[in-house]
């Protein structure tokens, strides 16, 4: 059996102690959205309590909305990032180009402070599971799978948040994440399709990763701004070159179509036999 990440209750404790470990390792973010905790007499002998103890502690979980069951499909930590804005607000987000800048600007200052922290701060095993990303994304790369990469990326962002080791920075960064991930400011497939940015996106977070493993802020902080600073570049580009191709697919449609045009000397509909 693994290392496991639930320790043993004393016997004099009782389900608030249960209660107080789960609201931990969710809070610190070891328990994620979605994941599944052991089944019930497995996570009774890892606490060493009673079975009676352990359902009256998620039981209290679930009805603080903490952790959801599911019948028959065990117990999950229930979704507590949730949305940071409302419906409402995220569709005028979606709409108006500013939002998309003030989004950018916001995360390359908060970023930019978790790298800090977590060149100063990350541990060994931190550092263990950061490279573990790292080597996932580059081989991502090397299959050109966009989709792993993409997700990747969320994940290595969100590995910089928890080795930052401050709660709050942490779920701002997954609550901050959740709206890139599901493509609300800006179309990630846009900015990966474009010529050279996945090569140029790969070796960005190869910068932060080895600012943060080599323990150097400065460098770690430096290596975020250049990050976001390239995406906004990016992402301009490709929305222009975007544009510019719509328009020419527009031109040669319309003269496919065999519809005269004015003759630029002229003024009057061209045919065959002007010629």
């Amino acid at each position: 059996m693994g290392e496991q990440i639930f320790s043993r209750i004393e016997p004099s404790r009782t389900a608030d102690d249960v209660v107080s470990q789960i609201e931990l390792l969710i809070l610190e973010g070891i328990l994620r959205v979605g994941d599944r905790l052991p089944g019930e007499r497995e996570l009774a002998r890892q606490f060493d309590i009673s079975r009676p103890i352990l359902r009256e502690a998620l039981k209290r979980l679930e009805s603080r909305g903490l952790l959801v069951t599911r019948h028959g499909g065990g117990t999950f930590v229930a979704d507590v990032i949730g949305q940071v804005f409302t419906r409402p607000i995220i569709e005028l987000i979606a709409s108006h180009r500013k939002a998309t800048a003030d989004y950018l600007e916001y995360r390359r200052e908060i970023e930019s402070i978790a790298a800090e922290f977590a060149a100063k701060r990350a541990t060994a095993d931190d550092k263990a599971l950061l490279t573990r990303i790292m080597d996932a994304m580059e081989a991502a790369h090397g299959k050109d799978d966009f989709a792993e990469e993409a997700h990747l990326d969320v994940e290595f962002h969100n590995a910089i948040g928890e080795c930052a080791h401050n709660i709050v920075l942490l779920h701002t960064l997954r609550s901050c994440y959740r709206l890139l991930a599901d493509g609300v400011f800006y179309n990630r497939a846009l900015i990966y399709g474009f010529p050279g940015a996945r090569g140029m996106l790969l070796a960005q977070h190869r910068a932060i990763f080895n600012a943060v493993i080599g323990g150097d802020p400065s460098a770690a902080r430096k290596a975020v701004e250049a990050h976001i600073d390239f995406i906004e570049r990016a992402m301009h580009d490709a929305e222009l070159s975007y544009s510019w191709q719509q328009v020419s697919r527009l031109r040669l449609t319309q003269r496919s179509s065999g519809v005269p045009h004015p003759s630029p000397i002229t003024g009057h509909a061209s045919t065959s036999q002007d010629s």
